[in-house]
């Protein structure tokens, strides 16, 4: 079994109910869902005056291989009304690999420590609730040092269903 840690994201519709759909599909084809980050609103990155994204971290139990969790992943995110058309649009869902154990992967389809995880509050945030002191194999610093380092300011709050 491996530990993989995923990162959910949605930003168009009820985006609550997609993070809260994705997490029982996972769960039903990826693995068990061992912890889950609070849910956090945060603006959007890479593009401005999209909506704000809802994301939220899962630490999953797995006896998957990296490329069948992308493939079922994707395949999530299909059932999930995710449309892909460029890269910085918003969408129902993303789901995206952070970790799986402490494996580096790459290759064309796959990149595992995610390539962004460093530059990036909302998925640090999430990260540092869970495994503050889990080491990014690649960058050789704990989640918590790169959270304290990262340059995005973009606002990343607890969502409460009330905002």
């Amino acid at each position: 079994m491996q530990t993989v840690y995923l990162l959910l994201g949605s930003n168009l519709g009820d985006r609550n109910t997609y993070i809260k759909e994705a997490s029982v599909l996972l769960a039903q084809f990826v693995g068990k869902i061992k912890r889950s980050s609070s849910i956090y609103e945060t603006q959007s990155w890479g593009v401005e005056n999209l909506p704000d994204y809802l994301n939220q971290v899962l630490e999953i139990e797995t006896s998957l291989e990296p490329e069948i969790i992308l493939e079922k992943t994707q395949i999530i995110e299909e059932k999930l009304l995710r449309e892909r058309t460029n890269k910085w649009q918003s969408r129902t869902i993303d789901i995206d690999i952070l970790f799986y154990g402490s494996a580096i992967i790459n290759t064309s389809k796959l990149k595992i420590p995610h390539p962004e995880i460093q530059n990036r509050l909302f998925t640090l945030v999430p990260l540092n609730e869970l495994i503050p002191d889990f080491i990014h194999p690649v960058i050789n610093k704990s989640i918590h040092k790169l959270k304290q380092e990262v340059k995005d300011k973009l606002l990343v709050k607890k969502f409460t269903s009330q905002n």
